[in-house]
């Protein structure tokens, strides 16, 4: 029998042992596109506002649950629907709002990074046209 076997197709080429010329020649140390700092204080930012409005969200459900269940107050599901929904879309939006508010320097700035806000998205343009002359 034959100890050869034809290769899966999304198996690498080559064998285990062996590294691609491309992966050799990459140097130690990859330059991130964003340092990490600035990708932790993003992370930070995007789960306070995305984290806060998406639990609020859920929050609505329980408490109209519980008023409707105690029989405190009579809430048309559909109002329970379009508040949590609201709440939902504000997370969604709060997902781009903290990542486009992130400072780049070294200082964290201010709470809501309102500043931050036109710089950002000069940067993402200046990116996305890069990017298109690139391609």
């Amino acid at each position: 029998m034959s100890d050869r076997r034809n290769p899966l197709p999304f198996e690498p080429k080559g064998t285990k042992g062996e590294r691609s010329e491309k992966a050799q020649a990459a140097p130690a140390a990859r330059q991130e596109a964003i340092p990490r700092p600035i990708a932790n204080r993003m992370a930070r930012r995007v789960a306070v506002f995305t984290g806060l409005p998406s639990l609020a969200g859920m929050g609505v459900f329980v408490l109209s649950y519980v008023l409707v269940t105690r029989g405190i107050a009579d809430i048309p599901p559909g109002v329970t629907l379009t508040g949590s929904g609201a709440l939902f879309l504000l997370g969604l939006a709060g997902l781009s709002f903290g990542v486009l508010t992130t400072s780049w320097e070294p200082q964290p700035g201010s709470l809501l990074g309102l500043e931050n806000l036109r710089p950002n998205l000069q940067r993402m343009r200046q990116s996305i046209r890069a990017q298109k002359e690139k391609d």
